[in-house]
């Protein structure tokens, strides 16, 4: 897909204008079908290092949408109104924030500066993508959004735990000392179509596992939990959040599906769902390995009137159909 470049993005003033930052990403190109599909004009830009132009390749030729090529972390510039900034970018697998420690620390404090500046300069709504992972190894279970976390600062994962943490300071700063309308989501466990292959979670290992009929891979006993959302619940929920006028929306709201299942279980489960006959291998657990992950979504709930709505069962026939054109 050819780029454009910055001073060639106006789009439909008759329609809201959204910049996606990530927007080639898994998560940031499913949420610009969405806004596309509510009415809004869509400006993404992404600097392809962990996203694709395959997950927006369906979108060439669309005139409320215009893909940009560039790396948040430096100073971003639009002509024309924005009405809202979905800043989603940000290497979001332990491979990719292990493989670019700096850029993940780049992302989350530089990237999520400039994308305040656009919001603040255009008097735009803002919304960060934060994550379950700004809890640490949780010493409460499930975690609620009132729980400051057990993070190992320096550890292998501080990067990227420590990016979110500093870009969720600053994005309350901005609220507070410019009057910024902001949100904060914080994600937990997503699977769907358009995760890469490689990236190192837990959905695309197993199942690119399991299809091709390779051990599945299983750190530790298997009995730390995890649960899981699927894509499109998740966008369904950050889109209500950022839609929001409550009196509280600016504060951090849990998305994600508080059905928790151990890592054996959720093994068990893909080897099931592919038909495959791997077998599972048990491997050492990673440093700083979260225990348990279960979001209280409460808030989400109560605020947003949301929950998720994909049974694992269903959406794992989705993914695993997008997955078998892969392997």
């Amino acid at each position: 897909m050819k780029t454009k470049r910055l001073k060639s993005t106006a789009v439909s003033s008759a329609r809201p204008v959204s910049v996606v930052t990530g927007g080639a990403g898994f998560l940031g190109s499913h949420l610009s079908d969405l806004l596309l599909a509510r009415g809004h004009s869509v400006v993404a830009i992404d600097n392809l290092v962990t996203g694709s132009t395959d997950n927006i390749a369906h979108l060439a030729g669309n005139p409320d949408f215009k893909f940009i090529k560039q790396d948040v972390t430096e100073f971003l510039y639009l002509a024309g109104k924005v009405d809202y900034v979905w800043h989603f970018a940000s290497p979001a697998s332990p491979i990719d924030y292990l493989e670019l420690p700096i850029q993940t620390l780049k992302v989350g404090s530089l990237g999520t500066h400039k994308a305040l500046g656009l919001a603040k300069a255009k008097g735009a709504r803002f919304l960060i993508t934060s994550t379950s992972e700004i809890y640490g190894d949780p010493l409460i279970h499930p975690q609620p959004e009132s729980y400051w976390g057990n993070v190992n600062t320096i550890g292998p994962r501080g990067c990227y735990d420590e990016s979110k943490r500093f870009a969720e300071a600053l994005v309350m700063a901005y609220h507070r000392q410019h009057g910024i309308p902001t949100r904060i989501v914080r994600i937990f466990n997503t699977y769907g179509p358009r995760m890469r292959l490689n990236d190192g979670r837990v959905v695309p290992a197993f199942i690119s596992q399991a299809l091709a009929g390779k051990p599945v891979t299983l750190f530790g006993d298997g009995k730390q939990t995890r649960s899981f959302c699927y894509y499109s619940d998740l966008i369904e929920g950050i889109y209500r959040l950022m839609m929001n006028d409550g009196p509280d929306a600016h504060l951090p709201t849990n998305i994600g599906n508080p059905h928790e299942m151990t890592m054996l279980e959720f093994a068990e489960e893909i080897i099931k769902a592919t038909g495959s006959k791997s077998k599972i291998v048990h491997r050492p657990l990673p440093q700083d390995d979260p225990k348990q992950r279960r979001p209280d979504i409460t808030l989400a709930k109560k605020l947003l009137k949301w929950e998720p709505q994909v049974p694992l069962a269903e959406g794992l026939e989705s993914t695993i159909a997008y997955f078998r054109t892969k392997v």
